[in-house]
């Protein structure tokens, strides 16, 4: 057992996952909290291998992972199985959000919180690198038609990649998360709620690398799909 797990789902993340690692272990110790990483990476470009290597030089880290693409969502699921910490959670291989703000989670997790969840739409999120326009309108877009098709009303950012739950609150919802690609977000989300689980929304410092790894139209028809397989799965085995 360990105070924190963190799961950093990656794909093809081997120019900044060392860096990750090292810097998301530096924070943890700093703050005395006995600490676990667990790298869902695909892909073949040696992000596995790299993070191993920071297992061997005595960060607390496991690695699981394909050379295909599986996507992140079942990558974080099957990671969460693997997770002994008291609060679980993952976050962008890429430090899209600085490790330094679970600072502002932790009181929420030990509050009576289930959920906690980064949020860029906030008024004290700080964004220090926007997205492109095109990326901007069109993720208010497909926010508005993830409201109209599944709800989530009052959450005002599904898909921040900095998101952390209790452990028994972890178990329950990733026991029943299906969706395999980046939409698991929305997913957890639903499940939390139908589950009744308590979420707390958190402001936080992020920034955009300009590497998006969504086909825009590929990528977004999928991400469709999904969301209406969530709508169609929602509650199912509550």
């Amino acid at each position: 057992m360990c105070d924190v797990s963190l799961i950093l789902p990656a794909y093809n993340e081997a120019a900044t996952i060392a860096a990750t690692i090292r810097e998301t272990g530096g924070y943890f110790r700093s703050r005395g909290l006995r600490h676990e990483i667990i790298v869902a990476a695909d892909g073949g470009d040696g992000t596995r291998e790299l993070a191993l290597e920071s297992a061997r030089q005595g960060e607390p880290v496991r690695v699981i992972g394909n050379q295909e693409r599986n996507g992140k969502g079942r990558g974080v699921r099957e990671a969460m199985v693997l997770a002994r910490g008291d609060i679980a959670g993952y976050a962008d291989a890429d430090n899209k959000v600085p490790i330094e703000e679970f600072d502002k989670f932790l009181p929420w997790l030990r509050q009576a919180y289930d959920v906690a969840i980064g949020s860029r739409a906030m008024r004290d999120s700080q964004i220090e690198k926007r997205q492109p326009l095109y990326r901007q309108l069109g993720g208010k877009g497909f926010g508005l038609f993830i409201h109209a098709v599944v709800g989530l009303h009052g959450i005002t950012d599904t898909q921040c990649g900095f998101k952390f739950f209790t452990r028994a609150a972890a178990c329950e919802i990733f026991s029943r998360q299906q969706i395999d690609g980046y939409m698991f977000d929305v997913e957890i989300l639903v499940l939390a709620r139908k589950l009744g689980y308590r979420i707390q929304q958190v402001p936080i410092r992020w920034r955009d690398d300009g590497d998006s790894r969504l086909a825009l139209v590929s990528g977004n028809l999928r991400n469709v799909i999904d969301i209406f397989r969530i709508r169609a799965g929602a509650g199912q085995g509550l």
